[in-house]
């Protein structure tokens, strides 16, 4: 646990990747085995269950440092993050308790059952004697808000210097479904393969965002185009006669989709397609609020499945008769994925079309005309690229469409999180319906430093009320909100959702009588759904 928690501090306070690398290989030369199968699991977003809720967390630490539950409040408002409050709070020592990763990860787990006062003692107890770096770790540990700053990336970089294996094959490795209770380090790294997991898949690769002109990528005709879907990345595994599909986010959502057993029996055994799960229904891709109903629920009913139809649009050909064709070149794949799909005849399963075109400019045209297939740009993918783990700049890359944009007016504010904890930066935007401003989406980002500093002067000398730790302000403020999708929702007063909000900009030039209206908001609506 110490040798973990001098990790961390060491993450935390360098910015230079070299270093955080070097730190992780330094770890996994002297941690014991356990220990190193738990970093790794906590590094790549496997948690255990929270053990216990915010609230009480906050009453038994207020409690031990003598202090009044708002007080606590306030200090948490403060700092901006729940574990590193209490441990800013609660009593440093210099003793500690000698005690693993892998033995604290067990207490912990074991602890989901226990009754509130043994948790209660449990918790109160670590927090008396561990210094603030151990206690900061714990409490993340114990909230279930593991996110420190090392990428799965370099995590996979360490490994590889540590173990002597090639990154891509750690990155198989660690993907899928493992267990950090039950598997050893050594399972995990040196035997884990689709011959003990069949449901394993393969890491993800992954697009940047296209950067410069066109022509710079070199003759169009090196180049295939496929639209960009507004639904969920995944890979649909045949193996052993089972099918199970994962999301980008790694997480096995077989239940999610039951209708994708209805092609499985067409699909060959051995095969997994890399591709896009999106509702559509008379050949038009729903917007993605009508997918989030389906992750949303733990049984998914037929009458759901009857509303929303989820196809799987495959993009990608990863595996053949148990063969890993990766690094064969994209046009190969493509050729074999082709051949597949005309064998797999059903509804559901679908191939991604090809964009034809025969210049930048005439891609440019149909580019203007995306919004129109319901796609959100294009994907642009080097023909002979091969199957990358991660990011790779070069072969891949996503044009988006221009988001929409709407002028609205700030009305609400609350202070951010870290470290603008002490700024007002998280808006909430209104639009006018008729004389009076109707509040329709949140944004916190989108601004320079400069510019949050002057908003947050103004809240805090235009503020007209207090609910709490939000503040209503005099209605002066335009700002320029963009998003990539709009959808009707009755769990707003405006009637309106909006999909990845952020404000572009900030229109000193527009007073707020001349802000967007609802009307506006539904004619957008209208035109997006059609």
């Amino acid at each position: 646990m110490k040798n973990f928690a001098r990790l961390l501090e060491t993450l935390d306070r360098s910015n230079k990747t070299n270093d955080k690398i070097e730190a992780l290989h330094q770890y996994f030369q002297v941690a014991a085995d356990n220990d190193k199968v738990w970093a790794i699991a906590l590094f790549t977003g496997k948690k255990p269950k929270r053990p216990v809720n915010s609230t009480l967390l906050k009453t038994w630490a207020a409690e031990l440092v003598g202090i009044p539950y708002w007080l606590f409040e306030e200090s948490y408002h403060i700092a901006g993050d729940l574990a590193e409050t209490i441990a800013l709070l609660t009593p440093q020592t210099k003793v500690g308790i000698i005690k693993s990763l892998h033995q604290w990860m067990q207490e912990i787990i074991a602890l989901v059952k226990a009754s509130e006062e043994k948790k209660k003692n449990f918790i109160t107890e670590a927090w008396q004697m561990l210094d603030y770096y151990e206690t900061f770790l714990f409490n993340k540990l114990i909230t279930g808000s593991f996110r420190i700053g090392i990428s799965e990336k370099n995590l996979i970089k360490a490994l590889a210097i540590y173990t002597g294996i090639g990154e891509n094959v750690i990155a198989h490795k660690l993907s899928g479904n493992w267990d950090p209770v039950s598997i050893s380090f050594h399972e995990l790294i040196e035997k884990r393969d689709v011959s003990t997991d069949a449901s394993q898949p393969y890491p993800f690769s992954l697009a940047y965002a296209l950067e410069g002109s066109l022509e710079e990528l070199g003759p169009p005709e090196d180049w295939l185009v496929e639209h960009k879907w507004d639904g969920i990345r995944g890979q649909v595994i045949k193996r052993n006669g089972q099918l199970f599909v994962w999301s980008r986010g790694e997480e096995l959502v077989t239940d999610k989709f039951p209708e994708y057993a209805d092609f499985s029996p067409f699909l060959p055994d051995n095969t997994v397609f890399d591709g896009e799960i999106i509702p559509i229904i008379d050949d038009k891709p729903l917007v993605f609020q009508h997918l989030q109903k389906r992750i949303g629920r733990k049984v998914i009913s037929k009458k759901l499945i009857q509303e929303v139809p989820v196809h799987f649009i495959a993009y990608d050909l990863l595996e053949a008769d148990g063969a890993d064709i990766r690094n064969m070149p994209l046009s190969a794949r493509r050729a074999e994925l082709e051949k597949l799909h005309k064998i797999v005849r059903h509804p559901l399963f679908r191939i991604s079309e090809i964009v034809p075109f025969d210049s930048w400019d005439h891609l440019r045209a149909q580019h203007n005309h995306v919004r129109i297939h319901g796609a959100e740009g294009f994907m642009l993918k080097r023909k002979s690229s091969i199957y990358q783990t991660g990011r790779k700049k070069g072969d891949w890359w996503k044009w988006k469409t221009d988001p929409m944009t709407v002028d609205a007016v700030l009305i609400y504010a609350m202070a951010g999180h870290g470290r603008r904890a002490n700024l007002y930066t998280d808006y909430t935007f209104a639009v006018w319906d008729g004389d009076a401003l109707v509040p329709f989406t949140k944004a916190y980002s989108g601004l320079t430093d400069v510019e949050f500093t002057q908003v947050d002067q103004f809240i805090r000398r235009n503020t007209i009320e207090k609910f709490g730790p939000v503040r209503s302000v005099k209605p002066e403020l335009v700002f320029e909100i963009a998003f990539e999708g709009i959808q009707a929702s009755g769990r707003h007063k405006s009637g309106i959702a909006l999909r990845f909000p952020r404000m572009k900009r900030w229109r000193q030039d527009k007073p707020a009588s001349e802000a967007n209206t609802l009307d506006d908001l539904r004619q957008l609506l209208n035109q997006y759904e059609q």
